[in-house]
């Protein structure tokens, strides 16, 4: 091997080291605890709900995101301000939540949840109780604080359950 052949091969040797050197793998990023997140948008629906039932508009606003869009028995989407609390609801509403969920993805970065839900509340026509059985959809977003807000929303109720179809007559 020649000097200068052993200098070209020392050079491709150092060229190949420097450019290795620079593509170092990045850090793997810690894992994301998904339960985590599910149980802290657990806690916040729980927390909104007592908000909510206390009568307490701007607490209750205050779990949104600034511009969450909310959908509401088929009227028209609202966009929601953490700083406009919607106006004082029917003072004897109160909500119930059951059969909870919370999908959250493997980036963290986001949460659905979904339960159904029982309101109570007064018939503005006939001034009597009613009740009001339905689904609770929610998009959760993390922000920049850490913390999860409600970007989305969708408070659906559900159609009563259909009559039972008549027993046929048994065959003769």
């Amino acid at each position: 091997m020649t000097k200068s052949q052993l200098v070209g091969v020392a050079m491709t040797a150092l060229i190949a080291v420097s450019v290795s050197a620079c593509n170092k793998p990045e850090p793997a990023k810690p894992a994301v605890d998904t339960a985590k997140i599910a149980e802290t948008v657990k806690a916040d629906v729980a927390q909104l709900i007592a908000e909510f039932n206390a009568h307490d508009a701007a607490k209750a606003a205050s779990h949104n995101a600034e511009g969450a869009v909310m959908m509401f028995h088929g009227q028209a989407n609202t966009i929601a301000s953490a700083n406009k609390p919607p106006p004082p609801a029917d003072p004897s509403v109160t909500v119930t939540v059951a059969n909870e969920s919370v999908d959250v993805p493997a980036s963290g970065d986001m949460a659905v949840y979904h339960s159904t839900y029982v309101a109570n509340f007064t018939d503005p026509q006939t001034k009597k109780p009613g009740t009001d059985n339905g689904n609770y959809l929610a998009g959760y977003k993390l922000q920049a604080d850490g913390s999860w807000k409600q970007t989305w929303s969708i408070v659906s109720n559900a159609a009563p359950a259909p009559a039972a179809a008549a027993a046929a007559p048994p065959a003769k």
